[in-house]
């Protein structure tokens, strides 16, 4: 049995496709991480696996790196949409994808895949749509300790989860720390991704994230959009904004309901075909 996977990353938020269509074996939450580990496997911040095609149209199940399952994942949605481009499943310039989170809207921007602009969705500050634990309302500069540490947490929904604290200073440090004990939070009843967000100005601002079963991720799609999100809630920014990031930048656009577009570049690495001796181990746990 011959296991082959695709390498690709946007702007340093590396994953790996799992074509099922291609492959004979089933994935499941230990084999994902077998194949995520950085040191006894190939390394990811997690796997996308599809497209599982239906009469209408195409469905991706994305994987977190410790074998959970991610609902939404911007720069997951870009790489595979290169994906379905490179190996011939989209022909057309834009169409819909879907995802746990709900569908996204996927548009080309170069001939070749690479730069894209995906709908995301409509952005929540509704607790219950997030969720946050308590009384149905929205989450705006919201009091939360973490550790002994009060912090002014604004909690979003792209369709995952994200808090994100405004900071004069923000750090990789700082993040790991807040995020390490904001993940399993007792506000938190589905866990959270944390981001750090920084105002440089009226059109840029910059974040610090810690993604929830993935850990310290220098990019992200989805907090990239949830931080645009709540610097124009608070009036810190525009509906356009500049979201810099260690691995690289995105732009977002929110328009007049909340539906947020992300605008970004992604890039192919490579093939990977398994060795024998490792598919032997990821078909042991997947029994």
């Amino acid at each position: 049995m011959k296991i082959t996977l695709e390498r690709y990353h946007g702007l340093g938020n590396d994953y790996l496709v799992f074509d099922p269509n291609k492959n004979e074996i089933k994935l499941n939450a230990k084999n994902v991480a077998m194949l995520c580990n950085r040191h006894m496997g190939l390394g990811s911040d997690g796997v996308l696996e599809g497209p599982f095609i239906g009469e209408s149209d195409m469905f991706l199940k994305i994987w977190n790196p410790d074998g959970s399952i991610a609902e939404k994942s911007g720069n997951g949605v870009s790489i595979f949409a290169k994906y379905l481009k490179d190996k011939g499943y989209v022909q057309k310039k834009s169409y819909t994808l879907q995802t746990d989170g709900g569908p996204v809207e996927i548009t080309y921007l170069s001939d070749d895949g690479n730069r894209l602009r995906v709908s995301m969705g409509r952005i929540s500050f509704w607790s219950d749509e997030i969720p946050v634990a308590g009384e149905r309302r929205l989450v705006i500069n919201e009091d939360m300790v973490f550790g002994k540490t009060m912090y002014p947490v604004t909690c979003v929904s792209v369709g995952n989860p994200h808090c994100v604290i405004p900071m004069h200073e923000i750090s990789e440090e700082l993040v790991c720390r807040i995020g390490e004990i904001a993940e399993g939070a007792r506000y938190f009843p589905g866990h959270v991704n944390t981001e750090i967000m920084k105002t440089i100005d009226f059109t840029n601002i910059a974040i610090e994230t810690y993604e929830r079963g993935a850990g310290y991720t220098m990019a992200t799609g989805t907090g990239a959009c949830a931080a645009a999100a709540v610097s124009y809630r608070l009036g810190l920014t525009g509906n356009k904004v500049i979201v810099q990031m260690p691995g690289g930048n995105l732009q977002i656009e929110i328009d007049d309901d909340w539906n947020v577009y992300m605008t970004g570049d992604v890039f192919y690495i490579a093939r990977v075909v398994l060795s024998s001796e490792f598919t032997e181990k990821l078909k042991v746990e997947n029994c």
